[in-house]
């Protein structure tokens, strides 16, 4: 067994990688020839530098597993990779310790002033009085994202007898009370906390969710760390409410543009800046290392994947026959997630047709990454999102019904999403073998393109209602490109109207504002805008 170490790591992580009859070659001793090396190598541990695309990968003829020291794999070429029946493996949560420590470590300079009043004393000032900071013991912080970093960060902040209150609805009811985590609607966080602290991952839904609307939620005087993503925060919005007093200070790790230049941020007394170092200490670094070195070990050794973030072992004929039912599955599972209010319990997938015949790991994963990625922390992808889901504490089920089953059509998926409240159960098919529809959503028959941008609404069946949608969109300038309508089968009781739903395809993104003009029209008793991963 050969393995190509090709940059720097600790010498514990190579020396777990020494096994008898394995050799391990080293930075040192490939010498710019690392296309030479990777003739006859089995494993290639990298980190960031050496670009691992198909020219490289293209002598690499036994070359079994890629580790990434690392969560970003933007250096490795995944489409040659997986070709070549190439497993990819990355190290998420490796420094999910240090961001959290660094994230108290802010919470406390921002409640102790411990920057001011270093600077004074470097000064020569003794300002005592102006420094009188507050405790974080009794405080409420809220957290929201419950990944890796954000239950971290919760187990220390109870340590200083804070109180937790979190919003994830990716997450288990008993996965955060194991945590002494109080769940809540992100509205309830934003209004308890007195600490806020983010810890998603960049979404549509997630983009700029601080803003001038959503400080207005929160307590005046509400301290804000942001250790996850700058684009998170909107930064006229949370400038001007440094400004006003809304917000009492902020403490920002991570920005929209790196590195920080010219911001107005950079004016503020009350605002902590680092220079994206939350995870930057050496016993992250050491440990994603290691991890990375037992993780190859394993595939090795027992043929374990931990962490890949390609996809499953398929031939390539395979992969070409299940790919666009990979696709429908990661959109149907966004849309149900996305029109579901409340905290997730269980995923159930079912298929029928002749679907129920192939591997459907694929299209189960691509279910379960549609629905985690709507809100999740780390980057799913179709290799790691079940085991995601289980760290949440979500069962993931799956069935296969007889071909006789399907109806009208070739091939059906359909999707049970369990929340604390009830259920929502989607279903959707190809058509023509190539696009992407949905079919039923719960218990309502309305076929609809899986496009983009779509407009969900569940609505009472009374006349005027589609003139109003029609009327609401076409005032803001949006477009629509396809209009699915659909309504309970069984006739109404006495004096109250049908349930219906509508699907508006749309071209362009909607607007909160135009969807809180939706909810008032009076029949509308849902409305929701729904961004599809392309």
């Amino acid at each position: 067994m050969k393995i190509i170490v090709a940059e720097k790591m600790s010498s514990s992580a190579i020396n777990l990688l020494r096994e008898p009859g394995w050799t391990v070659v080293t930075p040192d001793q490939i010498n710019g020839n690392l296309p030479n090396e990777l003739q006859d190598a089995d494993a290639l541990l990298v980190r960031s530098a050496v670009q691992v695309n198909a020219a490289l990968l293209a002598g690499a003829h036994k070359l079994r597993v890629i580790g990434r020291a690392g969560v970003g794999v933007d250096n490795i070429e995944m489409e040659p990779a997986t070709r070549k029946g190439i497993a990819v493996m990355n190290t998420p949560g490796g420094n999910a310790v240090a961001v959290a420590e660094h994230t108290i470590g802010l919470m406390i300079s921002m409640a102790r002033f411990l920057p001011k009043a270093n600077q004074g004393m470097h000064e020569g000032k003794w300002e005592k009085k102006s420094l009188q900071g507050t405790e974080l013991r009794g405080k409420t912080l809220g957290i929201v994202g419950l990944g890796k970093i954000g239950v971290e960060t919760a187990k220390r902040a109870r340590a200083f007898g804070m109180e937790i209150i979190a919003h994830d609805p990716f997450v288990s009811a008993q996965m955060a009370k194991d945590n002494g985590i109080k769940l809540g609607t992100l509205d309830e966080v934003f209004a308890a906390s007195d600490y806020l602290s983010l810890h998603v991952g960049l979404t549509p839904q997630t983009h700029n969710m601080i803003n001038a609307e959503s400080l207005k939620k929160m307590k005046k005087g509400v301290r804000i760390v942001n250790c996850a993503r700058g684009e998170l925060i909107e930064e006229a919005a949370i400038v001007a409410a440094l400004q006003d007093g809304q917000v009492a200070a902020a403490a920002l790790d991570v920005f929209p543009k790196e590195p920080l230049k010219e911001s107005p941020l950079q004016k503020l007394e009350n605002v902590i800046l680092t220079p994206h170092i939350a995870g930057s200490t050496n016993e992250a670094q050491e440990n994603v290392g290691q991890q990375i070195a037992m993780q190859v070990k394993e595939y090795l050794k027992h043929g374990v994947i931990q962490n890949s973030v390609n996809v499953p072992s398929v031939t390539h004929e395979e992969y070409l026959l299940l790919k666009p039912y990979v696709t429908l599955a990661e959109r149907l599972g966004s849309f149900v997630a996305q029109i579901s209010e409340t905290g997730l319990e269980s995923i159930s997938v079912s298929y029928t047709g002749h679907i129920t015949e192939w591997k459907t790991e694929l299209i189960r994963n691509a279910v379960v990454k549609g629905i985690l990625s709507v809100a999740g922390e780390e980057k799913v992808n179709l290799v790691n999102a079940v085991s995601l889901a289980a760290d949440r504490g979500v069962p993931v089920q799956e069935e296969k019904k007889p071909k006789a089953s399907t109806g009208g059509a070739g091939s059906v998926i359909s999707i049970t999403l369990k929340t604390h409240k009830g259920s929502h159960i989607v279903k959707g098919a190809m058509l023509h073998g190539e696009t992407p529809r949905i079919l039923h959503v719960d218990g309502i028959d309305a076929e609809a393109p899986l496009e983009q941008n779509l407009i969900y609404m569940r609505n009472q069946d009374v006349p005027g209602v589609i003139g109003k949608v029609g009327t609401v969109l076409g005032k803001h300038g949006i477009n629509i490109a396809n209009f699915s309508l659909g309504r309970r089968g069984e006739e109404p009781t006495a004096g109250s109207p049908r349930e219906a739903i509508a699907v508006v395809q749309v071209d362009g993104s909607v607007p909160e504002a135009v969807v809180s003009e939706l909810k008032g029209i009076p029949a509308v008793q849902q409305a929701k805008a729904v961004h599809l991963p392309q």
